[in-house]
Order: structure tokens, then C-alpha cells, then sequence
């Protein structure tokens, strides 16, 4: 069963120009079309490039074919180049920054305005961020030999959502530790935060960049998808039904500091709703249930119709010292941490805990290496140095069993190297990232700059196989085709479109 463990990989990266400024031209045609291709596609910006890798139980096969998306873009990007870290390049005013582009049918316009909301809600500075989403699940043998063992109680289908919704809030309670561990988003090029002021960030050297001595990862703070509008929404996780409900609520309910951008009076779309969410997505968790959806189909609706299948962690940065941002080691104690949080107890969450969590996300994204940092625990405060190491501890039975499975000790060598981050902070990339501006003079711009051309070089110098090239060429023409079809066989309006899509929400069951 764990030799059969689900995993996908969805990785960001900014495209630039050689200059390291965010790139101003269209999604290359070459890698056909954003909207239909399965592997290649866009995010918030247009230039904000998506690579995606099919289910796979194997680690091995997810990074060769990450790899190989690389190599095939690489050939097709010109003097361009992909940027190396979360946070993103030199930037202009929002805009310079272009909105992702899909074509002409509903579904495509329908993503670009949502795109064009979360603009007017957060800045289009913020569509350069990018991140990498890390999909898990359990086989169905799993669930079946454990539902069995449970006493077969209830439907299967919802005891799976009811185990996958402990992993969530356990996730929730631990998820500071990944922050800690992998984090390498401590710094900012300076032009990030151009036209804002009390970030809260202090000047590195010459002042081009800024940073938090102690910071881990920016991104997940104050200076990623955060507004004082989302403050006190509260997503309760004790149960499917309860997460549909108050999500759906936020889809559904106006937002008295949104009216202001239009929703489609006179045909002019500059957001899908003034609600506190446009959709789903909007939230912006750490960990999301998911469940694949249907043509059309709100992920809410696929969710109550046929329950949780996967869950995505949102929360891992784009390592700049790898060359596709994240590497076996990590995807090891990903698997070992997501299955200590699967098996370990999970009691439902209250509002006193869900502050706690917070606080302790916070404290870590901010201060995560300040020495004797202390975060909140059910019995009181405990340093993060102490907790941390108890919690690497707890999983190292789960790490030999993925050992055995795997016949291999590379998961117990990775809890050895994140106990070995949790005892001395400098070897965290956090603080590497730090270590080498510092060392080098350099501010986070040219740092980052010199790890995006060096990753480029790498790629470059190694191109695909003609087999593989064809490949992928085929999937270039595949999707440009089922675009195409898609618009031809458009027969309903926008405002129907979005009608219907809405209508879903509206008739989802109370719990």
C-alpha cells in the first residue's frame, strides 16, 4: 500500500527576460494552448508559467517528467528564462504586469476575469508569486483495508473524506514545521513593494532588497494572497459538509469593499462577483480537499457529490538551489509528514485552536530562526527547537515503514537532515538564502538572477530526445485543436455561463 501512494507535482515559475524583469510577451505558441494542455499552462499572469505532472507512484518518474517539462520549455523560450524563486524578479507597476490570456470561450474569459479580480482585490505584484502544489493519496486498497478494520462504518466514500479531513487539521497544527524546514523566501527585490508602505520588512545592504533577519517564508505571511477582507473568514474543517458550507457562504454573500469593480454592467467584467471569494480558489489555505472535477462543475459541487479524493499542500517554496525547485529528499518527508498527520489523532478544531494555528503560522513565517522562538501549544507555549524535534521524532517508525516499502533509507536520511535544520537553523535554505547575500554582496534580485541563469544553462545543455520532443510537439498540437473545438461549439453567452456555474452554489445541501 505505501509503495502506492499518489503524488502529482505542480510547479510555478516566472518567465523573464535575460534582463530578469517579468517577461511582456504571450505564452509561447510553441507550448500550445495554456487552457486545454494538460502538462504546460499559465497561472495568475501570463507570464507565471505552470508545470504539471500526472498521478504517479513513483518519486522518481514525478521529477524525470518535471524535468522533461523543463527541458521541452526551454527549447521553446528563446533568450528567456525561468525564475528560480518564489518571489518574483524586478517588476514595473501593475500594469506591466499581464493577465493570464485563454482564448474566447466561456471557460477561458472566465479565468482571465477572475484573474483581473484578484488584481483590482490584491495587485497584480502579486499574480508573480509562485509556489509549488504538492498532490497526495492514499490507494484504494488503503482505504478499503482500513475502512474494514474500522468496522466498516458508514459509507466508504465519507469515512475517506472524514480521514482526509483529520490529515487537514493536523496538517493545520504542523504545517508551521514545513515553513521552517523548507522556507527559502526570507527576502524581496525591493521593487516587490514598491507602492506599499508598513510592510513591516527591513532594508538589506544597499538597500535593493528587504528582508526579516529571522523570516522563512514570505510568501505565506502578509505579502502573499492576504487581505484584511479574508481576516475573520473561518473555514471550518470538522467536516465536509461544514467546509462546503462556509466556503460557499463566502462565494455567495457581497462584499460591501468589492462593489466598487464592476461585475459585467454594460458587458464590462472586472471581477466574476463582489463577494468576499470569486471562487473557490480565492481562498487561499495552506491544504485544500480535492476531488477532480467535471466540465463546468464548481469544485464545491464535485466535493458533495462524490467527496474528497486528494488533498494539494500549497504551501512549499520554489527552492532556488535545485534545479527544479524542490527534490527527492523533500518529496520523502513530504509523504512521511502528510502520513504522521493521516495517523496520528485528529480532534476536531475550535476557534481558540484555529487562533493558535495562526499565530504559530505567523510567528514562523516571520521569526521561524529567532533563537527561542516560542509557539503556542494545547498545554502552553514550547520553544519551535523543542516541539520541532518531538514531532521528527513521532514520525521516524512512519519513515522505516516507508523504508521497508521503498527498500531504501532515503526517508530516515531525510528525517535526519530536517532534525539536523531543526538544531541548527543555519542549515535551513531560509538562512542560506540570507548567507549567500550577505557573502556575496548581493541583493536578492542578483542572487536570484544568478540561480535562474544557471538552472537555464543546465536544462539548455541538455536537450530531449527526438522521441520525447515528438512527444511533446504532439501534445502541443492536441491542445490547440481541443481549444478550438471548444470555441466553435460555444453556443450559450457568458452571462448564462456564469449564471449557471453560480446556481451550483445555490443549490448545494445545508448541512
Amino acid at each position: 500500500m505505501l509503495r502506492n501512494i499518489g503524488r502529482g507535482i505542480e510547479k510555478e515559475s516566472l518567465r523573464v527576460n535575460p534582463q530578469g524583469f517579468a517577461a511582456q510577451t504571450p505564452h509561447p505558441p510553441a507550448l500550445g494552448s495554456a487552457l486545454m494542455h494538460s502538462s504546460i499552462t499559465t497561472d495568475y499572469s501570463e507570464a507565471l508559467m505552470e508545470f504539471i505532472t500526472p498521478v504517479s507512484t513513483s518519486i522518481e518518474e514525478s521529477l524525470q517528467t518535471l524535468e522533461d517539462i523543463h527541458r521541452f520549455v526551454y527549447s521553446q523560450l528563446g533568450d528567456e528564462i525561468l525564475w528560480s524563486t518564489s518571489m518574483p524578479c524586478q517588476l514595473g507597476d501593475d500594469k506591466d504586469i499581464p493577465v493570464a490570456q485563454y482564448g474566447s470561450s466561456n471557460v477561458a474569459r472566465m479565468k482571465t476575469v477572475y484573474r483581473y479580480g484578484l488584481g483590482h482585490r490584491y495587485g497584480r505584484v502579486m499574480q508573480t508569486i509562485a509556489g509549488i502544489h504538492y498532490n497526495f493519496s492514499m490507494p484504494q486498497a488503503y482505504w478499503e483495508d482500513a475502512w474494514g478494520s474500522a468496522g466498516k462504518p458508514g459509507d466508504l466514500q465519507d469515512y475517506i473524506s472524514e480521514r482526509y479531513l483529520g490529515l487537514i487539521r493536523n496538517f493545520r497544527r504542523y504545517s508551521w514545521l514545513l515553513i521552517y524546514l523548507f522556507g527559502a523566501s526570507p527576502a524581496v527585490c525591493g521593487s516587490f513593494l514598491r507602492h506599499r508602505e508598513n510592510h513591516g520588512l527591513q532594508p538589506f545592504g544597499d538597500g535593493h532588497s528587504l528582508h526579516l533577519p529571522y523570516g522563512t517564508a514570505l510568501r505565506m505571511g502578509d505579502l502573499g494572497y492576504n487581505s484584511d477582507a479574508q481576516k475573520d473568514l473561518r473555514i471550518c474543517y470538522n467536516s465536509l459538509p461544514n467546509y462546503v458550507e462556509t466556503l460557499r457562504q463566502a462565494i455567495m454573500q457581497p462584499h460591501p469593499g468589492y462593489s466598487r469593480f464592476s461585475c459585467g454592467a454594460g458587458g464590462d467584467y472586472q471581477q466574476l462577483n463582489d463577494s468576499l471569494l470569486q471562487i473557490e480558489n480565492e481562498f487561499y489555505s495552506p491544504i485544500r480537499p480535492k476531488r477532480v472535477t467535471r466540465s463546468g462543475e464548481t469544485p464545491l459541487h464535485a466535493l458533495t457529490e462524490r467527496g474528497i479524493e486528494y488533498i494539494e499542500v500549497r504551501c512549499v517554496d520554489v527552492s532556488p538551489f535545485t534545479p527544479l525547485g524542490l527534490d527527492a529528499q523533500e518529496i520523502r518527508f513530504l509523504d512521511t509528514f502528510l502520513l504522521f498527520c493521516l495517523l496520528k489523532d485528529s480532534p476536531p478544531c475550535d476557534d481558540a485552536e484555529q487562533d493558535g494555528m495562526a499565530s504559530n503560522m505567523e510567528a514562523v513565517v516571520n521569526r521561524g530562526r529567532e533563537p527561542g522562538l516560542l509557539l503556542q501549544t494545547w498545554d502552553g507555549e514550547r520553544s519551535l527547537a523543542d516541539w520541532g524535534r518531538d514531532l521528527l521524532e513521532s514520525m521516524r517508525d512512519i519513515a522505516e515503514a516507508l523504508n521497508t516499502a521503498h527498500d531504501s533509507r532515503g526517508y530516515t536520511e531525510s528525517l535526519r537532515e530536517q532534525l539536523a535544520k531543526v538544531a541548527d537553523p543555519e542549515l535551513t535554505p531560509s538562512a542560506r538564502v540570507l548567507r549567500e547575500m550577505r557573502e556575496g554582496s548581493l541583493p536578492f534580485f542578483r542572487m536570484a538572477l544568478g540561480y535562474s541563469q544557471r538552472w537555464a544553462e543546465h536544462f539548455r545543455e541538455h536537450p530531449l530526445s527526438p522521441q520525447k520532443i515528438a512527444a511533446f510537439e504532439e501534445q502541443t498540437r492536441n491542445s490547440l485543436q481541443a481549444q478550438a473545438e471548444l470555441e466553435a461549439e460555444q453556443e450559450i453567452s457568458f452571462e448564462q455561463y456564469l449564471a449557471n456555474f453560480y446556481q451550483q452554489y445555490a443549490t448545494l445541501p445545508r448541512p
